[in-house]
């Protein structure tokens, strides 16, 4: 009876402290996506510039997409319930400083700083989850059920946004952050071990601080590029970033624990799937984020109805992450890999056909056509990165996985929001960088308030247009490039 019973004893601890690290898995994801439904309340308020509103959105996104590698590693060598326990401190200071913060710049930097909590919450909470299962079976279920809450959090963002914006001010969004991490910090300790790898070696700070100026630097450039045009502080910021970037890839290659591991990029299934979790986000972002907007400030539906309308497109989303083992086991991964960028397109193309009057079955469609891409790609990737490398680099591996998303999420915005706003700036009646500036300039004349809503939805599709292109195109790639027949990674884990 003892041998029966001890099992299932270790079997109900290690769910319990799955249990433990989801609600703030699920913060970390939500505040990726949250403020897509409350820009226009925070615009109204804090009046930012063109430029400062983008780094609202996405700086969250780049620290933590900058410093996932460099804490993932971390973790690994120093232990990782230390770190986790630091990150959500540090995460809940950021979230009280954002939902005070009383002008943009206060904003920006308060979302940095729930940047660097939130980057050692993710691989140190993945690499928890692996020691916590060492049956691969169980780590299989549990690792999906980690990033099926990940989906879920950008799913959800949105509409929680919308429904806490109905009744209270914008800064709710932050402060709903802080009782999650006191419950967690509470938590934790009873529930979690500390976990640390054998892999010697220290921390390149040159690397890490290249990787971070480089990422940051380039999209400085981009940014006030799409907002102001070509200006010499620009180009050299941008040509510095390039640069900074190349240098951290080079460095890589020298030393002996790097940051990056590139050598696994030589194996075409996880890089293609790496691009995979990349692009779906930078799709999933820039859609998220415009299409909040056009819902609010075009077709002037209030935030708690467009919340809602966000709904079926969450719900088909988690479930088909939930059910996406299954879906996988039927067609095989190479089909998957390869539906995920069809059906991304496909979803993302819909919202060509919105106009400045009619939207919102067509936004509705959208949602729900993508959302089952983009729920193939969350567990699909981190699946495949968590299975490639021994148990002792999970937190590497893992980090390698969520960078994708979060660097995706946040170039999401820079990169095709910085296209929007160009074209805003183009084709805009020039009496603001964008439409909820605009729309906040008193007197407007109704003739240019016609013309920036235009130049908006104009700017919507250009954007989300380019996004749907490159999801195709690396759809193709997948399709050519990959061998007919993926190999399962349960054998790969259980070494």
């Amino acid at each position: 009876m003892t041998d029966t019973s001890l099992p299932r004893t270790v079997d109900r601890t290690a769910w319990l402290g799955l249990i433990a690290i989801l609600p703030v898995v699920l913060l970390v994801a939500m505040d990726g996506s949250i403020l897509y439904l409350a820009m226009p309340h925070v615009t109204s308020a804090l009046m930012p510039t063109a430029d400062q509103a983008l780094w609202i959105l996405d700086i969250y996104g780049f620290v933590v997409g900058s410093l996932l590698i460099a804490f993932g590693n971390i973790g690994d060598r120093y232990g990782r319930l230390k770190l986790i326990m630091t990150g959500a401190a540090v995460f809940g200071a950021g979230s009280l400083g954002a939902a005070y913060s009383q002008t943009p710049e206060q904003l920006i930097a308060s979302r940095a700083l729930m940047g660097l909590g939130g980057a050692t919450l993710l691989p140190s909470g993945l690499a928890i989850v692996s020691a916590l299962f060492p049956d691969p079976r169980l780590r299989a279920q549990a690792i999906g059920i980690f990033a099926a809450t990940f989906a879920a959090g950008f799913a959800i963002g949105p509409l929680i946004g919308g429904m806490l914006l109905r009744q209270f001010a914008w800064g709710v969004v932050f402060l709903i952050n802080v009782p999650v991490v006191i419950g967690f910090m509470i938590g934790a300790p009873i529930l979690l071990r500390e976990v640390r790898s054998t892999v010697g070696g220290s921390i390149d700070l040159a690397s890490l601080v290249l990787s971070f100026a480089g990422i940051l630097l380039f999209t400085y450039s981009l940014k006030n590029a799409a907002a102001y045009g070509f200006t010499p502080t620009q180009i050299v910021a941008g040509a510095a970033g390039i640069l900074a970037l190349a240098l951290f890839a080079r460095r890589q290659t020298k030393l002996e624990y790097p940051l990056l591991d590139l050598g696994l990029f030589r194996d075409r299934i996880f890089s293609i799937a790496i691009l995979t979790g990349l692009l779906s986000l930078v799709v999933w972002s820039a859609a998220g984020y415009l299409s909040g907007v056009y819902l609010q400030s075009v077709l002037g539906i209030d935030v708690f109805a467009a919340a809602l309308l966000t709904l079926p497109g969450a719900i088909v989303l988690t479930a088909t992450c939930v059910a996406t083992a299954r879906i996988v086991e039927r067609i095989g991964r190479k089909t998957a890999l390869v539906a995920t960028h069809l059906l991304i397109g496909a979803g993302v193309f819909l919202l060509l056909f919105t106009t400045t009057e009619t939207g919102i079955a067509v936004f509705i469609a959208s949602t729900m056509i993508a959302g089952i891409g983009y729920g193939l790609s969350f567990s699909l990737v981190a699946d495949i990165a968590v299975s490639a490398v021994p148990a002792n680099r999970a937190g590497a591996a893992g980090s390698i996985a969520e960078t994708s998303n979060e660097l995706g999420n946040a170039l999401g915005i820079s990169l095709l929001g910085s296209l929007a706003t160009l074209s805003f700036r183009l084709f805009g009646p020039g009496v603001a960088g964008t439409l909820d500036e605009t729309l906040d300039q008193p007197g407007l004349a109704h003739q240019s308030l016609i013309q920036a809503q235009e130049a908006f939805l104009t700017g919507m599709h250009v954007a989300i247009g380019t996004g749907g292109l490159l999801t195709l195109a690396v759809g193709m790639v997948a399709w050519l490039w990959l061998p007919s027949k993926l190999p399962s990674n349960y054998s790969q884990r259980a070494g």
